[in-house]
């Protein structure tokens, strides 16, 4: 937070304190039925949600590997959100509720 000397406000030349809203704008939330586990992740689609904090991406590399290499993973999708303080756009949700049996919703420090 700074202090911004503004004499357009109050024509004093008082110091103008600026406050932002650290809160981000809410959404609807979305709802989509959940799959039933078979056992086995076999030639399913599996969708990361990165947060964009730092080491996230890392573990995200090591988890899909694993799970196409010793899990049958057909597919992994990944989308990375622009930080860490917004939520996933609404259309990405339901991209990866839709096409995917399993979301890892990820945080990393």
């Amino acid at each position: 937070m700074s202090v911004i000397p503004d004499n357009s406000a109050t024509g004093s030349g008082s110091p103008t304190l600026a406050v932002l809203d650290p809160v981000a704008a809410r959404h609807a939330a979305v709802h989509a039925p959940a799959a039933r586990f078979t056992g086995s992740l076999a030639g399913a689609t599996v969708a990361f949600i990165d947060n964009s904090k730092p080491n996230f991406s890392l573990l995200a590399d090591d988890l899909e590997q694993l799970l196409l290499s010793r899990h049958g993973v057909a597919r992994v999708l990944r989308h990375r959100k622009p930080n860490a303080s917004i939520g996933a756009d609404p259309s990405v949700l339901d991209r990866m509720a839709s096409e995917s049996m399993v979301v890892i919703s990820g945080s990393g420090d």
